[in-house]
């Protein structure tokens, strides 16, 4: 897929293996017959990504309790990730995908703007996978404050 690519709703999600901050290979199959929710963000520690993650962890319990797995994507090498991990008490898996691969992938990456300037970089993303692998809800350009909670709203979660 290129990097113009939009996933929609009904559309099979891209599989991957990537690593994860604990050093573990971690699979989208792996979490077949049950609800993901996969958000991509441009770069750990950071404060648009640090408030996101942390608005995550924070309504964990709300996606644990309606059987939504969730995972954060980024292009960040494991061990930046599991500093990021140990900074902010994270508790869902955070994902390296420094080939960008993955999020060519599902279309976040490419061309966005920032404060007026193109750039190509990670596009914020979400997105939530049904029990069979499909994608149930795609949400790009995301802005990080108020996404989870517009999230939960949303999906009625």
């Amino acid at each position: 897929m290129t990097a113009d690519t939009r996933l929609a709703p009904g559309q099979p999600a891209p599989d991957f293996s990537l690593t994860s901050d604990r050093g573990e290979t971690v699979s989208l199959a792996d979490f077949r017959g049950r609800r993901v929710l996969v958000y991509f963000y441009p770069a750990a520690m950071t404060p648009g990504c640090t408030k996101e993650a942390c608005d995550f962890r924070d309504n964990l319990a709300t996606f644990d309790d309606a059987d939504v797995a969730v995972l954060g994507i980024s292009p960040d090498k494991p061990e930046k990730l599991a500093r990021f991990r140990d900074k902010e008490g994270l508790t869902f898996p955070l994902l390296s995908d420094p080939d960008k691969g993955v999020m060519q992938a599902w279309g976040a990456w490419g061309e966005k703007t920032m404060y007026g300037k193109t750039t190509t970089g990670v596009i914020r993303s979400t997105f939530l996978v049904d029990a069979d692998g499909k994608i149930e809800e795609a949400q790009y350009a995301v802005k990080a404050t108020g996404h989870v909670g517009r999230l939960l709203r949303d999906l009625k979660l």
